[in-house]
């Protein structure tokens, strides 16, 4: 790979900054932006696609277009971003914003009117440009805690019209969260690559230790090593004002002063995000919970954000080789913390050995694989992982062990149980559920004849299991034969312990009205509308079904005056 002289990398870096408008958008708060997460930071699965701005650890502040545009997308969901407004600017950006509260204006009517339509809580509705037109500073929606937030925060991304997500910082936004700390690094660890490589006397991953020089860098303990070795860093950026460990922009390792191999996050692709899992040293977080960022790729694989590669970042260490190599992590602002790390080969033979895990079956990560025993068959389709593998691969008692969660993959497989015994009507109640201890979590099954299929991404223990309880509905205070003129909504409590709620409908005097679900809680709630009440009696009524078929009812009576 021909290397780019630095000035030309500047001048490209600079290029890259340029083609984003610096002051053409306004912040989506009006209060001082501080980040709880912050763009490409490492994530379960994914790498965060935007910033999440604190709000202060409470729901309902100001949510503000931050430039002219309009709602070109809105979608409602009980997972991921919730509630999230969707605005295209005539730049041809657009900027998200999701975990909402609620909506406002002609927002939130359009939002009711196709909730009503569709008799559906989860919509998505694309716009049209004349549709609901907004203005820079409007009042788009309140903050929230919607969809898979794990606290009260606006989730922010600005995305390009081929629907990349672009680093906020690019558009200015450096400019609110002021940053002259260099980031942290807090391990750093030599990989041998294969049984025949060795560093420090062994042949697994070994911590390295660091000391802080009088100039500011670091210098790593001395690598040695024979055969092929590789790096990896935990790692983590502040800036002067969020007080959070948040995730680096760009990390570098040189050889010679040369990108040998780094990446950085100035935008990412959707199809790309389960990439970190790669990206990762996926058995180190499953077991310790710490994510190495490897510098390395023992296969291959085409990760957008990668800037630069030699050899898929692996060194190999000969006889009589003494080398320094150099490590940046660089923030936005280019601070910098820096490791000298001095490679030198050596004959000493390991004390510390690998794993030698070898099973009858083995995964070849570019071919496909077919596993079966007793009425259970796994299918894992060609790159459904990213390195070969010997898998352990079990059924007993009905229950298919499939290896740990200690190996990434990258797309689904097929787990397949056939049951030939069971009823036709116990059949309807079935589906496969992964086991985690006591717990049993469905996954979506597709009986065909005898057979039960799903698609998973994730390795571990299953089994066939069969749900017969209905879901439960519960009201913490009657309202039975009450008169509740004054009470602006109801709510209810819904939950399924085993197959999990797939629908939940409510009916108010016969006719069917919006509830909210807020899947944490495990509540639905309805806002009373006029429009739908009755003077004097009103009849509710509430069925919610589980991922099974299983329905239970809930039925009451109300009182209520129309007079206030």
């Amino acid at each position: 790979m021909r290397l780019v002289p630095f000035f030309l990398l500047f001048i490209l870096f600079s290029n890259a900054q340029d083609q984003y408008p610096k002051d053409y958008f306004r912040s989506p708060l009006d209060i001082p932006m501080k980040l709880s997460g912050n763009f490409g930071e490492l994530r379960p699965n994914h790498f965060h696609a935007g910033f999440d701005f604190k709000t202060e650890q409470r729901e309902g502040l100001n949510v503000y277009a931050v430039a002219d545009g309009f709602v070109s997308r809105i979608k409602i969901s009980t997972a991921g971003y919730g509630k999230a407004i969707y605005i295209t600017h005539p730049n041809g950006f657009t900027s998200v914003y999701g975990h909402l509260k609620t909506a406002m204006g002609k927002i939130q009517e359009r939002i009711v009117q196709e909730q009503y339509k569709e008799q559906l809580y989860e919509v998505e509705i694309y716009l049209k440009p004349g549709d609901i037109p907004v203005q820079k500073g409007e009042i788009i929606a309140l903050s929230g805690n919607t969809g898979s937030s794990e606290g009260p925060h606006l989730h922010f991304e600005f995305r390009d019209a081929a629907e990349n997500i672009i680093n906020p910082l690019f558009f200015g936004f450096d400019k609110l969260l002021p940053d002259t700390k260099k980031p942290i690094v807090n391990a750093l660890v030599v990989y041998p690559i294969d049984e025949n490589s060795v560093a420090n006397q062994s042949q697994r991953p070994v911590n390295l230790n660091l000391s802080l020089q009088a100039d500011g860098t670091y210098l790593s303990e001395k690598v040695l090593a024979s055969g092929k070795i590789g790096f990896g860093i935990s790692s983590y950026d502040v800036d002067n004002v969020s007080y959070n460990n948040n995730g680096t922009y760009k990390t570098e390792l040189q050889s010679n002063g040369k990108p040998f191999f780094g990446y950085e996050f100035d935008k990412m692709a959707f199809d790309e995000a389960r990439f970190v899992n790669n990206l990762i040293d996926y058995s180190r977080y499953k077991n310790l919970r710490q994510r190495v960022q490897r510098l390395f790729m023992k296969n291959f694989y085409s990760w957008s954000n990668i800037k630069s590669n030699i050899d898929n970042g692996i060194l190999d260490i000969s006889s009589n080789s003494t080398q320094t190599k150099k490590l940046e992590v660089s923030d936005f602002n280019n601070n910098k913390t820096i490791i000298s790390i001095p490679i030198e080969y050596s004959a000493l033979k390991p004390t510390v050995f690998a794993e030698n895990l070898k099973t009858p079956y083995f995964v070849k990560a570019n071919r496909e694989s077919n596993f079966e025993k007793e009425n259970v068959a796994v299918y894992f389709p060609e790159n459904t992982f990213y390195e070969d593998f010997y898998l352990n691969f079990d059924v007993k008692n009905n229950n298919l062990y499939l290896h740990k969660d200690v190996v990434p993959a990258h797309t689904n497989f097929t787990i397949s149980f056939e049951d030939t015994k069971s009823s036709v009507e116990d059949k309807k109640k079935m589906f496969i559920a992964a086991v985690n201890g006591n717990k049993l979590s469905y996954l979506t099954t597709k009986l065909t004849g005898n057979t039960f299929s799903c698609k998973t991404k994730t390795l571990g223990q299953y089994t066939l299991a069969k749900d017969t309880t209905a879901p439960k509905i519960t009201i913490s205070k009657s309202i039975e034969g009450k008169w509740i003129t004054a009470q602006k909504s109801i709510s209810l409590t819904i939950s399924d312990d085993l197959s999990g709620i797939k629908t939940y409908n409510g009916f108010l005097n016969g006719k069917w009205v919006l509830f909210e679900y807020e899947s944490k809680l495990k509540r639905i709630t309805h806002v009373f509308n006029d429009s739908f009440l009755l003077e004097g009696a009103n009849k509710l009524k509430v069925v919610v079904t589980d991922n099974v078929g299983n329905s239970t009812i809930f039925e009451t009576q109300f009182n209520r005056s129309q007079k206030k």
